[in-house]
């Protein structure tokens, strides 16, 4: 039953049944209410309507036969009592005007047949006022007759004159009633709208994390539920964060701690390297000792940049931005690598002007951005034999005529040195792009 209450589904299909039944309840409800208690009057035994005033007029004087002069009288005092705007006399058999009510109507005292005859016929019709109504008294004609004459004004029931006067507030009740019905209606929806819009909004609202806040659940109908199924969400959407934040660590701290672990064995097989060196080879072995020492280099440089990457993205890696001469250090880092690149037949361009260009970085951070990107031209653009380093319009360039970054290559890395120069450009707000192909390598820096 609880479930029942709760659901939204109920009170939907509760609204349906009201909506169907508003009308064929509303308004015999509201004619009962109206005619049977606002429009109710207490009962009178006056009569109204014409008919019924002729009829009780012609049976009261019929009522009245062989009755004295005070029984008549009488009987029209109570009748005056009953229809207090009316005019009663009556007249006896000789002519004679008896007991008028009012006692200042103005009759005749004495009634001719010519004058009978004028009044009755100037008192006949639907549309005479006052109505009169003429009646002999008793069972014949010799005892005289007696005569009513009521405003017609005063014929109208005061039920009916109510219901005129106060028929509007049916129709209005009516629609106050379809009024109530619409209100009760918006405010089911209204409220399913402001939840579902709030549930919409927590869903799209995130916090520094990147996770939604969990909402508060109000009821537990259909949205509730939903609401519910949310916080479950977020729930696991945290625990998984908080496992993949202690996954990260853990990767970086292994990382961090292979590249030191790694470097001992490294400068010992350097040393021995280098000690081979010094004995008789023969070329083979000569050549084999060149790759070895290749090799080595190539695993310090990689070990090198797997601990920078794990101290740039865990924000241990020293940083200290200031005004820094480009000009002067693009001349100072690629004189480092020229004599590299003329010794293996470079086809070199240098294009940097003279004068100072400042750009608000770290100088140590972007000389060994442009070192992991020359040694990427060393390392793997030594087919076409060719690099250029161009500073114009405030931007660097730097151009390789190799196979392209998408070539396969017997050296080619996990991209650990391109992954530093961008977290470090990022950091610095130095902005870059690479156009490569099978044609070459085209890197633009410019802030």
């Amino acid at each position: 039953m609880k479930k029942l209450r709760n659901s939204l589904l109920a009170q939907y299909l509760l609204l349906l049944i009201t909506a169907t039944m508003i009308i064929p309840i509303a308004i015999p409800t509201l004619s009962i209410i109206f005619y049977n208690t606002l429009y109710s009057v207490e009962e009178s035994p006056r009569y109204y309507n014409g008919t019924d005033l002729e009829t009780m007029w012609h049976k009261t004087a019929k009522g009245l036969t062989g009755a004295s002069d005070d029984e008549i009288r009488a009987k029209l005092v109570e009748l005056k009592q009953l229809y207090t705007d009316a005019s009663l006399y009556w007249v006896d058999a000789s002519g004679k005007t008896r007991d008028r009510f009012p006692e200042s109507l103005s009759v005749p005292d004495t009634w001719t047949a010519s004058y009978a005859i004028d009044f009755v016929k100037k008192n006949r019709g639907f549309t005479v006022d006052p109505f009169t109504v003429i009646a002999f008294i008793g069972d014949h004609d010799n005892e005289g007759f007696m005569v009513l004459q009521l405003p017609r004004s005063d014929m109208e029931n005061p039920s009916d004159k109510l219901r005129a006067k106060y028929n509007y507030l049916f129709p209005i009740t009516l629609l106050l009633v379809f009024g109530l019905f619409i209100l009760i209606c918006t405010l089911f929806f209204y409220r399913i709208r402001k939840r579902l819009l709030h549930l919409q909004e927590a869903m799209t609202t995130s916090e520094a994390s990147g996770i939604p806040a969990p909402v508060e659940v109000s009821r537990e109908d259909e949205i509730g539920r939903l609401e519910q199924s949310f916080n479950g969400m977020v729930k696991e959407l945290e625990s998984g964060r908080l496992r993949e934040m202690e996954e990260e660590e853990l990767r970086k701290d292994l990382i961090a701690n292979l590249s030191h672990d790694l470097r001992t064995p490294l400068t010992t097989i350097r040393a021995h390297a280098y000690r081979l060196q010094k004995e008789p080879l023969s070329t083979k072995g000569r050549d084999s000792l060149d790759f070895i020492d290749e090799k080595i280099n190539y695993m310090g440089e990689l070990i090198d940049n797997l601990l920078s990457y794990t101290l740039l993205t865990t924000g241990k890696y020293p940083y200290k931005k200031e005004k820094t001469d480009i000009v002067r250090l693009i001349r100072t880092s690629f004189a480092a690598w020229y004599p590299l690149f003329e010794n293996h037949q470079f086809d070199i361009v240098l294009d940097i002007p003279e004068g100072q260009v400042i750009w608000d970085i770290d100088p140590q951070w972007m000389n060994r951005i442009l070192d992991n990107l020359f040694q990427n031209i060393y390392r793997h653009a030594k087919s076409g034999k060719f690099v250029a380093v161009r500073f114009e319009d405030g931007a660097i360039y730097i151009q390789d005529h190799g196979p392209g970054m998408e070539a396969p290559s017997h050296q080619k890395g996990v991209g650990v040195g391109l992954s530093i120069v961008s977290l470090m450009l990022n950091e610095m707000q130095v902005n870059w792009e690479i156009h490569t192909d099978e044609r070459g390598t085209r890197i633009k820096l410019f802030q």
